[in-house]
């Protein structure tokens, strides 16, 4: 028995040995996103969110045949830290793609990176369009800053019959972006913008700001913000008694903000990418896995990174692990049912997809209106 035990161990081995080598290998993809410092509740979101579809990818086989591997780490929503990660991922980590679920400031840099090293890299939503510019393996899943600021003048100035705006503007890529977008297009509506302000990420006082509006003829606030600075403003404006309608951006797209702006938030409409809604089957299943998962709803910016993922792993099952081979497939994507909407393509990296309008309604986040115009969702290329 002995004996027999050691040829069958042996032969195990030689049999192992013969296989290709790629057959016994993960198939490693990159992630990074800000898991600690001021946006740490973003980069959890995004992580969970990758998890969720590398679980379902390996559930389901794997990819090739292989499983998938989630090579993670934090930028801290620092650019020199994006930097390093990128490097460690193309010289260290030898990943065949890589994800980001990170702001345009990390994104921006990482990208030229990863393009020079030929690698596939599908940004979840950073809105700068030099994220894309880096390179033709370079593929957003989010929308460009201009798109969602022309998307959100379509529902304050069309839906919501907005005349006079007000502007306030976060002061970095994302805000000066988006409200240039949203200022253009509102004026090209018809409407007219009273005023533009613009205060520092991280602001906690927007009395001086909103205090300037009192008394204003304003139909309609329309804020680039993340979730801290929004619940800020939707409840100073509350206590000012501003009664003006509210539009904000994908930015406060967090339970978060539900938490921190309380009933203030009703009626608040923004823009975004995930309809809670949409009752296609991926899109419920993944909402009901991310709250098994975490305890708490699932927000754009997660179902962003999970649709990322599997973009990403779309176009590795379609052509194989070759870098060049993967940019190709991912270019000629057509009609992909992503969680975050179908896209009907990327136009050199860039997303073509319908942006969603969701509003709080009765302290929870419902969909408002989906804005589907060629003239706003088509991506201004060059």
């Amino acid at each position: 028995m002995a004996i027999l035990r050691v040829t069958l161990t042996a032969a195990l081995l030689l049999a192992l040995a013969a296989l290709p080598a790629a057959a016994q290998e993960t198939i490693k993809i990159g992630f990074f996103a800000p898991l600690t410092g001021p946006a740490a509740s973003d980069g959890a979101s995004t992580k969970h969110s990758a998890e969720i579809a590398v679980e379902e990818l390996n559930a389901a086989g794997g990819v090739k045949g292989r499983k998938v591997e989630l090579v993670v780490y934090d930028d801290r929503l620092t650019p020199s830290e994006a930097v390093a990660v990128a490097n460690k991922l193309v010289e260290k980590d030898q990943v065949v793609g890589v994800v980001s679920g990170s702001y345009s400031g990390p994104s921006r840099v990482a990208a030229p990176i990863f393009a020079k090293a030929g690698l596939p890299y599908v940004a979840a939503y950073a809105v700068h369009p030099d994220v894309t510019k880096a390179g033709p393996c370079v593929f957003r899943n989010g929308y460009l800053g201009q798109v969602e600021g022309w998307a959100a003048a379509e529902s304050a100035v069309k839906l919501q019959k907005a005349k006079k705006i007000a502007v306030l503007t976060i002061d970095n890529d994302f805000g000066r972006v988006t409200s240039a977008a949203f200022i253009e297009r509102a004026r090209k509506l018809g409407a007219e913008i009273h005023s533009e302000q613009v205060f520092k990420f991280g602001e906690k006082e927007f009395g001086p700001y909103l205090t300037k509006l009192q008394g204003q003829s304003i139909d309609l606030i329309f804020h680039t913000s993340y979730y801290n600075e929004g619940a800020q403003i939707v409840r100073k404006a509350k206590e000012l008694g501003i009664t003006a309608r509210q539009e904000a951006t994908e930015g406060i797209d967090s339970g978060i903000f539900l938490q921190l702006a309380g009933p203030a938030a009703e009626g608040v409409t923004f823009t975004t990418n995930l309809n809670r809604d949409d009752p296609r089957p991926e899109v419920q299943s993944y909402l009901k896995k991310y709250q098994a998962k975490t305890g708490s709803p699932a927000d754009m910016v997660g179902a962003s990174a999970y649709d990322a993922v599997k973009i990403l792993a779309r176009g590795i099952e379609q052509a194989g692990t070759e870098a060049k081979a993967i940019c190709a497939a991912l270019t000629n994507l057509r009609d992909y049912p992503a969680v975050t909407g179908k896209i009907s393509r990327f136009v050199k990296g860039e997303v073509t997809k319908p942006v969603q309008i969701q509003i709080i309604k009765d302290g929870k986040v419902r969909h408002f209106a989906t804005i589907d115009n060629p003239e706003v969702i088509t991506p201004p290329v060059q």
